[in-house]
């Protein structure tokens, strides 16, 4: 009985790292008060990568779900969930995305590469009424609040953009831009 339990022990030990999702933080130096973190979570058997960035009131949190092609950013002072489809050519692939996550690429001050690229959305002022329709992941972690879809806006710059928008900086990866009346602090 004894020798089961050691085992059993043993071996979660040593199976736990094998089965857990990958994770990695980054400090954000460029926060005002100097702690925002970001934390990404790749999960390969759902195929679902989540991005949390705390940094208390403008925190938010990401969820890209590619298998239905929908990605998802709650703005916790907000309030609000906004759901937009995944551009495939600008967003990373999960397989890159967990090759950087476990070769820790993404640790410290940036990768020391390209600059990000950028993505904007216009925040459609209508709520979703069904969130089933945009996945599991997506409708977790949106329900209970206000969501919107969002549509993406080619060519667009915040230069000249005459609305207010929200900027999630992800990883020096991508900087996604949602703008609109719903984002407006």
């Amino acid at each position: 009985m004894k020798f089961t339990i050691v085992f059993a022990g043993l071996l979660g030990v040593f199976l736990a790292p094998a089965l857990a999702d990958y994770n990695i933080n980054v400090n954000d130096d460029n926060n005002n008060a100097g702690s925002g973190q970001q934390s990404v979570s790749v999960n390969n058997e759902h195929n679902v990568a989540n991005v949390d960035n705390n940094n208390g009131w403008n925190s938010w949190n990401s969820i890209w779900d590619y298998g239905n092609g929908f990605a998802a950013t709650r703005l916790f002072q907000k309030k609000i969930c906004i759901v937009h489809k995944m551009n495939k050519e600008v967003l990373p692939s999960i397989q890159s995305l967990d090759a950087l996550v476990k070769e820790k690429k993404l640790q410290g001050k940036g990768p020391g590469g390209p600059p990000p690229k950028g993505l904007m959305y216009s925040v459609n002022p209508n709520k979703v009424d069904d969130l089933s329709k945009l996945g599991v992941n997506i409708a977790n972690m949106c329900r209970g609040i206000p969501t919107y879809m969002a549509e993406e806006m080619q060519g667009a710059s915040l230069l000249f953009y005459s609305e207010k928008c929200f900027t999630t900086n992800i990883l020096w990866i991508v900087n996604i831009s949602f703008c609109g009346e719903k984002v407006e602090y």
